[in-house]
């Protein structure tokens, strides 16, 4: 008789197809309690649908539900809804935010499992006229996010936040769960500060030691080597290998999930450029003011010149955010920006785009998608409405309209371009994967044509295959079009790899600016230093 515990979770032979698609075949995936396993391919290998399946999720029962089991302590489990899931113990932080934006980061921790207490009128009428306990809420919560050893304010509302701070609220709030058991985490980091990111791998083995599984979803490789006991490798919807963490290395895992080599300093190595401080400045900022909750800029002057690519850099709310937000439009700001020698007036999207400035923004679904529109009139609609581009004029110019052929042949190209996993320029937004929706704003920016391009965390959520290519894309974008381009990114040597030079920004003003050569020692200094 064979007494060995059954494992925490198993799936068995996994099967899902969208439409006739099939993305999921045969997955077999085993976890034990207290294990932290890494889930790791390239965007469209299949990971974040196995993780639906696994969290019931509506979208896996809308689609005609899956094939095989999962199984929960040796017994067969159906979620026909992720309620049903989290009163199985597990938890899910997904790559897209679930938090209301009006409620303040406690509420939303506590959503559902409120604490309350007696009043004077459920003495009389029952439990259900039992108010909120304001007091415990705030302390649960507060509970909840020191497991994470981060700072974050308890009473801030969402919509205020930073995104850094808002994925630390969706982790406080699983671990908020008593009765959490396992907890799925789909690119955790992606958002994260270097700093904010070693926090929450240290809050991971601590949940391992208390016995929480953990399904770590990231393409941070080094990340899964030094948090995860294992590796599970998915490509084309298989599951390719599945090996201990310690018997593998970071080229190996690349190359099951390419199916290639990539070196990934090659691939994102930029060519040495000259210093450059004979170039034109193309755009000036002085005395920038930007009041973006938990990215506020307070005092920033900074010189960009034609051509380059800068990187602007920095700790999670520190200002680095708001410089482009508050160029372009979206959050109230004051000072001056001059760009090719003419002032652009803030607190105008528009005039900032009739200017030829564009702008990917960071959070890619609030701002940067229309998410059920096609991929073409994604890629087509910015460019159609700010430079009449794909419209064909009738009646001698008095009528316009899109041009079909025109709106295919530019999607196709970008398609093309940065191997974006779809089925076509017909697919809706929605239905791709989070890093080719990344790249899809990248490529409704490109076909803008601007002449200085603002990107913000242009790789955030993309795998280390598609992460050297969509560098590439934008070297090649400043290189071929001559546009001057600026990278804003929490990862410093993603910065390093692709830009010129490389502005830091702390306490809200430009700590220093050093080329891209230096240190991370030096870059380390300035972050962390407080300028006066």
């Amino acid at each position: 008789m064979n007494n060995e515990k059954a494992p925490l979770l198993e799936m068995k032979n996994i099967k899902k197809d969208f439409f006739g698609n099939q993305v999921l075949m045969d997955i077999n995936l085993t976890l034990h309690e207290g294990e932290v396993l890494g889930l790791v391919g390239e965007n469209g290998a299949g990971k974040s649908t196995l993780m639906k399946i696994l969290f019931g999720m509506d979208e896996i029962r809308d689609t005609g539900g899956y094939g095989g089991d999962v199984l929960l302590n040796g017994q067969k489990v159906v979620f026909n809804s992720p309620f049903d899931a989290l009163a199985a113990g597990l938890g899910m932080v997904h790559q897209e935010f679930s938090l209301i934006p009006g409620f303040s980061a406690a509420e939303n921790i506590l959503l559902n499992r409120e604490p309350t207490k007696k009043s004077v009128v459920s003495e009389v009428f029952g439990e259900r006229m039992n108010v909120l306990n304001r007091k415990k809420l705030t302390n649960d919560a507060r509970a909840a996010i020191d497991k994470m050893g981060v700072k974050i304010d308890d009473k801030m509302i969402i919509s205020e936040m930073p995104v850094g701070h808002k994925q630390f609220t969706e982790i406080a709030r699983e671990l908020s769960n008593d009765k959490l058991k396992l907890l799925i985490l789909d690119e955790p980091t992606a958002v994260l500060t270097e700093k904010e990111a070693v926090a929450l791998l240290d809050s991971i083995k601590g949940m391992a030691s208390r016995g929480i599984a953990v399904i770590f979803i990231t393409h941070r490789l080094h990340e899964i080597m030094e948090v995860c006991d294992r590796v599970v490798v998915m490509r084309d919807g298989h599951v390719v290998q599945d090996v201990a963490a310690k018997e593998t290395t970071i080229p190996e895992v690349t190359r099951w999930m390419v199916g290639r080599s990539v070196d990934n300093t090659a691939a994102a190595k930029k060519v040495a450029v000259e210093d450059g401080k004979d170039k034109e400045i193309v755009m000036s900022i002085r005395k920038l003011w930007v009041d973006m909750p938990g990215e506020t800029v307070r005092n920033v002057n900074l010189d960009i010149r034609k051509g380059e690519i800068l990187g602007i850099g920095g700790l999670a709310g520190q200002g680095k955010l708001g410089i482009p937000n508050g160029i372009m439009g979206l959050y109230e700001a004051g000072g001056e920006v001059t760009f090719m020698g003419k002032k652009i007036p803030l607190n105008s999207p528009r005039k900032c785009l009739d200017a030829e400035l564009a702008f990917v923004s960071e959070d890619r679904r609030g701002v940067g998608l229309l998410l059920d529109e096609s991929l073409g009139w994604n890629v087509a609609f910015p460019a159609m409405q700010i430079k009449n581009k794909f419209l064909k004029k009738y009646l001698g110019g008095l009528v316009s309209w899109r041009d079909e052929a025109a709106i295919k042949e530019v999607t196709e190209y970008y398609i093309d371009l940065l191997q974006i996993k779809c089925t076509g320029p017909q697919q809706k937004a929605r239905e791709l994967s989070g890093g080719n929706q990344q790249k899809i704003c990248l490529a409704k920016s490109f076909a803008l044509e601007p002449q200085f391009l603002f990107v913000s965390e242009p790789t955030r959520g993309i795998d280390v295959g598609a992460k050297a290519l969509v560098l590439e894309a934008l070297r090649k974008f400043n290189h071929d079009s001559g546009v001057t381009v600026v990278m804003i990114s929490s990862e410093l040597e993603e910065l390093r790899m692709t830009c010129d030079r490389i502005a830091i920004v702390s306490g809200g003003k430009i700590a220093g600016i050093l080329p891209a050569s230096s240190t991370s020692e030096e870059f380390g200094e300035l972050m962390v230093s407080m300028v006066k």
